[in-house]
C-alpha cells in the first residue's frame, strides 16, 4: 500500500491539468448518487419552487390564528368573548387574519402554496378508500367511509386528496416519508375545517353553522421564486385546489405546477383555485441539492473523499 501511495504522488507531479479535471469530474459523478438519495429528517418535507426540488425544515409547530373579532366556530360569539373557541385549533381556508403569528401584517408574510389533488385518477367510487382520522379525530369529524360517501356525493368521486393511499400515478409530499400516516404531516395540523370552502364551491347552499372537520388532505408544496433558499420564517398556507391530473407535478418537479408561473397559468385557465387561510407553518427552505450536500459532506470526509490540494495536485506552486 505504501508503494501505491508513492505512485500516486509521482503521478500528481507529472499528470497534466486536464487529467485532474477528468478525475474530478468522475469523482463528482460518483458522489452524485448518494447525494440524490439523501434521506429527509423527521422534521422535513419536500417542496417545489421555480421548477426545482426543495427541502423544508420545520422548527416549530403550526399555528391557526384566531383573532378577537373572528368567529371560527360560527356560534355567533366573537372569539374575544368565546373562551371555548380557544380550546381547539380551527384551521380554516378562506379565513385570513390581519396579522401572522409574529404580529406582522399578513400582507408581508411569505406564501406557501399547498397543492391539493381534487381529481380522482380512477374515478374512485369506493367510500372505504377515504382516509381514517388520525388517532380517532375530533368529535363529529368526517373520517373513513363516512368521509368517502360525503366526497362522492359532493364531488362525484373520492379525490386523491383524501384517499388513504393516493393512486400510484401520482405522488404527494405529505404525509411526510418519515411518518406516512394519512391525514398528517410533520408539524402540521391533522384536521382542517372545510365548511367555508364547500360553501364557496357551491357544494353547500347555506352559510355554515359549525365547522366541518376532515383530516388534512394529501398535498404538495410550492413557494415563490425568491424564497427557494429562505431562513426559518412563518409562511401563510394558501390552499390550491388542483382540478386536473395533468397539472400535478411528479416527485422530481420536472413538470406540472412546479413554480408560481405554472400555478398562475393553471389558475388563469380555471384548472386551479387558490385561497388564503388562517393556517401558518414555521420552516426554512433550501434547494434539495444544497441540503443533500450539507448532509453528506461529513460522510464523504469520513470515507476519504477529498479533492486534490495545490501541494498534492499538479506538483504544487513553482
Amino acid at each position: 500500500m505504501i508503494h501505491s501511495r508513492s505512485q500516486l504522488r509521482d503521478l500528481s507531479k507529472t499528470a497534466p491539468t486536464g487529467l485532474w479535471l477528468s478525475l474530478l469530474a468522475s469523482l463528482c459523478l460518483l458522489l452524485a448518487a448518494p447525494l440524490a438519495q439523501a434521506q429527509l429528517a423527521p422534521n422535513q418535507t419536500q417542496g417545489f419552487g421555480n421548477g426545482r426540488l426543495l427541502v423544508f425544515t420545520y422548527q416549530q409547530n403550526f399555528d391557526c390564528v384566531d383573532q378577537p373579532t373572528l368567529d371560527l366556530d360560527f356560534n355567533h360569539v366573537k372569539a374575544g368573548s368565546d373562551p371555548n373557541e380557544m380550546q381547539t385549533p380551527i384551521c380554516q381556508p378562506l379565513t385570513e387574519p390581519t396579522e401572522d403569528p409574529t404580529g406582522k401584517d399578513i400582507k408581508h408574510t411569505a406564501h406557501l402554496y399547498v397543492l391539493i389533488p381534487m381529481f380522482s385518477v380512477d374515478n374512485d367510487q369506493n367510500p372505504n378508500d377515504a382516509m381514517p382520522c388520525p388517532n380517532g379525530g375530533r368529535p363529529g369529524e368526517l373520517c373513513g367511509p363516512q368521509l368517502g360517501a360525503a366526497l362522492i356525493k359532493l364531488f362525484g368521486a373520492v379525490p386523491e386528496a383524501w384517499k388513504t393511499k393516493v393512486n400510484p400515478a401520482i405522488t404527494t409530499q405529505c404525509p411526510d416519508p418519515s411518518h406516512p400516516v394519512p391525514g398528517t404531516c410533520t408539524m402540521h395540523a391533522s384536521s382542517v375545517d372545510l365548511s367555508k370552502t364547500l360553501v364557496a364551491l357551491g357544494k353547500l347552499t347555506t352559510p355554515p353553522t359549525s365547522p366541518i372537520f376532515a383530516p388534512t388532505p394529501n398535498h404538495s408544496h410550492v413557494v415563490d421564486n425568491d424564497r427557494l433558499n429562505s431562513k426559518t420564517i412563518w409562511w401563510e398556507v394558501r390552499p390550491v385546489l388542483v382540478l386536473q391530473q395533468g397539472d400535478w407535478p411528479p416527485a422530481d418537479g420536472s413538470s406540472g405546477i412546479n413554480s408560481v408561473e405554472a400555478l398562475d397559468k393553471a389558475e388563469a385557465a380555471g384548472r386551479a383555485i387558490e385561497v388564503g387561510s388562517n393556517f401558518f407553518l414555521f420552516f426554512s427552505s433550501k434547494l434539495a441539492d444544497d441540503e443533500a450536500m450539507m448532509k453528506d459532506m461529513p460522510s464523504m470526509m469520513d470515507h476519504g473523499h477529498s479533492l486534490p490540494t495545490a501541494a498534492s495536485g499538479a506538483g504544487g506552486a513553482k
